[in-house]
């Protein structure tokens, strides 16, 4: 893989690559976007473009910057992508924040000359989970970087990240692909054997290593071709998702939990990340109940396989009303960071619904 190989983000990588080509690329970057939508994967292809022993046979691509780009066959990009290489190291939340400790480790490596590559590199992935001591600490090494370090933190919440260290490092923004650059991701992994380790995200809580491979975290089928086109919708420009989940068993258990909350059972998320997960479909699920009531069309639905379904849960519902449980709980889900409770979150969203839904359809 390189970044030929990188879909739907065109912009971010010629900024990348015309970086590399001028000679002028900063010591830190901070990658920011949604997740799902290409962020590490194209940080760890920038890593191979720059520590790459060959990349004057890399083949010109359409954005016509052959020759700065990873040959994807020297042993330094095998090395990279089979997670041995040692001037490489991945840094990723453990138990939910990442670490003083894990900042020293940083540290530590970058205080060696690099062994093999051009450049010591490090990813900080879900950067905006450091901690305050992690993140103080962080600073002076983004103050004083090592020379011919490269440091890429990437984050899908940068404004939890504290003022001082975003302007340290030189921003490339990530944005949602399009409908067509989903498909293309998706269909791609489906028709290999199992999804490349470069692909799929390091689990949560996963503790400081060097390398990319993910590990621990179940693999899920391939896609059948025939809900290719379901998933598409399901990720909301966010292919990522789909590789890393199993979108369809996760909207059943979404499903399961929303019949026991109309219905007033106890809490039904183990944890906040659950929590999270949850919202986010059921306010895909408002968004399609608002366009039945307004259009009628079902051209325009996400989950567009269980559009009578749908329509029985908003039936008997004002539109004003789906409106505004769905600004409520939008906000509600814009406060997740704010270590909400559980319970009470349970609770408050559960009295919202059972305004909106009827329990016999849901």
């Amino acid at each position: 893989m390189a970044f030929r190989d990188v879909i739907g983000q065109d912009k971010a990588v010629n900024i990348l690559l015309r970086t590399i080509q001028r000679g002028r690329l900063p010591s830190s970057y901070l990658f920011a976007g949604e997740s799902g939508i290409g962020k590490k994967f194209t940080a760890i292809n920038l890593i191979k473009a720059v520590n790459c022993l060959t990349p004057s046979s890399s083949h010109p691509d359409k954005r016509g910057y052959g020759g700065v780009d990873a040959c994807d066959v020297c042993s330094s990009c095998k090395k990279i992508d089979t997670g041995v290489y040692p001037d490489f190291l991945l840094i990723s939340p453990e138990g939910g924040q990442i670490r003083i400790e894990e900042i020293r480790a940083i540290d530590d490596v970058l205080s060696f000359k690099a062994f093999e590559g051009r450049r010591k590199a490090v990813i900080v992935d879900e950067a905006d989970n450091m901690n305050p001591y992690a993140a103080n600490a962080f600073l002076k090494t983004l103050e004083e970087p090592p020379k011919d370090s490269l440091i890429i933190l990437i984050s899908s919440n940068p404004d939890r990240l504290i003022d001082t260290i975003i302007s340290r490092c030189s921003r490339v923004n990530f944005t949602p692909l399009s409908y067509e650059a989903c498909r293309k991701v998706i269909e791609k992994v489906s028709n290999q054997e199992s999804a490349p380790p470069l692909s799929i995200p390091p689990p949560r809580g996963g503790r400081v290593r060097e390398g990319v491979k993910a590990t621990n975290r179940r693999t899920p089928e391939p896609p059948d071709s025939r809900n290719i086109s379901l998933l598409v919708r399901l990720t909301m420009g966010r292919p990522g998702i789909a590789i890393a989940e199993d979108l369809m068993e996760d909207r059943s258990w979404f499903m399961k939990l929303l019949r026991g909350m109309l219905n007033a059972e106890k809490d039904g998320w183990r944890s906040k990340e659950e929590m999270g997960k949850w919202f986010d479909f059921v306010l895909i699920l408002l968004r399609d109940m608002a366009i039945l009531k307004i259009t009628q069309d079902d051209k325009n639905l996400i989950n567009i396989d269980i559009k009578d379904y749908l329509n029985k849960l908003s039936r008997p519902v004002d539109l004003k009303v789906i409106i505004e449980n769905y600004q409520r709980l939008n906000t509600l889900r814009g406060y997740f960071n704010f270590n909400l409770n559980i319970s009470l979150t349970w609770n408050y969203t559960g009295s919202l619904l059972r305004k909106t839904m009827d329990a016999i359809y849901a």
